[in-house]
């Protein structure tokens, strides 16, 4: 541990126990982490990674995970609220010098945050977009509609991707205009306070200088995206086995055939909750070396195409992957775990335990991992690179071919 990030732990510590005393009660009273996340961008949250010298922490990309891990055993949501702001701050680092980068460092720096909306939901074909960004006169507007827009929320911009005559591109919008319409209407069973809703855009208008085509983005972003989500489930591993054993800890009552006569004595106990911190242990340690992979990518992303920077994204995205692998089917097992070491009365709303499997198992589920680990496997036996960017959508049949979801002709 390095004394920068030491003294940004130290500074964030006594914030992230606060916010870990009152996470069960926001979720149960769907309070978003509003005021949370507020303290947290107070204390330099928005502004981890960027250098001392505009204002930053200047952290590294496997410090910011070690942030990460720990914001997340605090409150789970919170780190996914950042993940479309991590993106777009290291998008901007990776962008040429001049004005415009080091206007928006110094946004990052003061606080402002940056949502994500990217996803459109419904018959959309892949590989297009339903979200039209359009020249009225001497400005550029937007309109459409996008779900899954994770922390805009919470965001003084989000970052939004569009179709603008044909191709695809990416604009930064201001949040808080009239064309703008944030709902917090996200109904998943786990990760409930992340924002994750719906944006309708009208007529919102958008900086020219704020545009640029999707394929100008950092190279690496897809490995990024995933070390956020691996995050989120190291932390909630760390936060099963920090709550697991408290409550072994404290628990008077036993069972007539368990074997000592308190359950912090009981080996079978010691056995489950060992089997949890095992998991908190090797997923921390997963995330760093998923977290050391993209740094890679990071370093070499000013020679793009040459040998070296193929490499270093190719194993950022075949890391990311193999840790999904593992830690998707990990965790959520370890969170149920923590129902074997207490009997009924770990079921209890008030003790929100619940809220360890749920959240993730709706982590586990962003970027469905039976097709990761066909990714890696192939990479493994036959050397095929990892796709970089992938989409969601319905598939256009070709002229001529029949849509997979029409009877066969009889």
């Amino acid at each position: 541990m390095t004394r920068r990030l030491d003294a940004v732990l130290a500074r964030l510590r006594p914030l992230l126990d606060r916010i870990a005393e009152g996470a069960v009660a926001r979720e149960r009273d769907h309070e978003l982490p509003v005021e949370p996340l507020r303290d947290l961008v107070d204390a330099g949250l928005s502004r981890l990674r960027v250098p001392v010298d505009q204002g930053g922490e200047g952290l590294s990309i496997p410090e910011l995970a070690e942030v990460l891990v720990e914001l997340a055993a605090a409150d789970s949501n919170l780190p996914q609220i950042l993940r479309g702001h991590i993106a777009f701050v290291e998008d901007r680092l990776q962008a040429p010098p001049g004005p415009e980068r080091d206007a928006w460092l110094r946004r990052f720096a003061a606080g402002e945050l940056v949502g994500n909306a990217w996803s459109e939901v419904g018959s959309g074909a892949i590989g297009t977009a339903q979200t039209k960004l359009e020249r009225r006169g001497d400005r550029w507007v937007l309109n459409g509609r996008k779900y899954y827009t994770t922390g805009s929320i919470f965001a003084a911009w989000t970052d939004v991707t569009a179709d603008r005559d044909g191709e695809p591109v990416t604009a930064i919008v201001r949040t808080d205009q009239p064309g703008v319409r944030i709902s917090d209407d996200w109904d998943g069973f786990g990760q409930q306070l992340t924002g994750t809703g719906t944006i309708v855009f009208e007529d919102a208008e958008v900086d020219a200088a704020h545009v640029a085509p999707f394929a100008e983005r950092f190279r690496y972003q897809t490995a990024l995206y995933q070390l956020v989500l691996l995050a989120v489930l190291a932390g909630v591993a760390v936060a099963a086995e920090r709550d697991t054993a408290r409550a072994v800890r404290e628990r008077t009552r036993v069972y007539s055939h368990g074997v000592a006569s308190l359950v912090r004595d009981d080996a079978q106990i010691q056995a489950v909750v060992g089997e949890i911190s095992a998991v908190a242990y090797t997923a921390r340690l997963l995330v760093r070396g998923v977290a050391e992979a993209v740094q890679a990518a990071a370093d070499t992303a000013h020679e793009p195409g040459s040998d070296a920077d193929v490499q270093a994204n190719v194993l950022a995205e075949i890391r990311s992957a193999q840790a999904q692998v593992v830690l998707s089917e990990s965790v959520p097992r370890a969170a149920t775990r923590v129902f074997d070491t207490l009997g009924a009365s770990a079921t209890s709303r008030a003790r929100g335990l619940d809220r360890h499997w749920r959240n993730a198992r709706t982590v586990a589920s962003h970027n469905p991992v039976v097709y990761k680990a066909r990714i890696v496997g192939d990479w493994s036996i036959n050397g095929t690179p990892p796709p970089f960017v992938w989409e969601i959508g319905t598939v256009v049949p070709a002229e001529g071919e029949r849509a997979s979801s029409e009877p066969p002709p009889r």
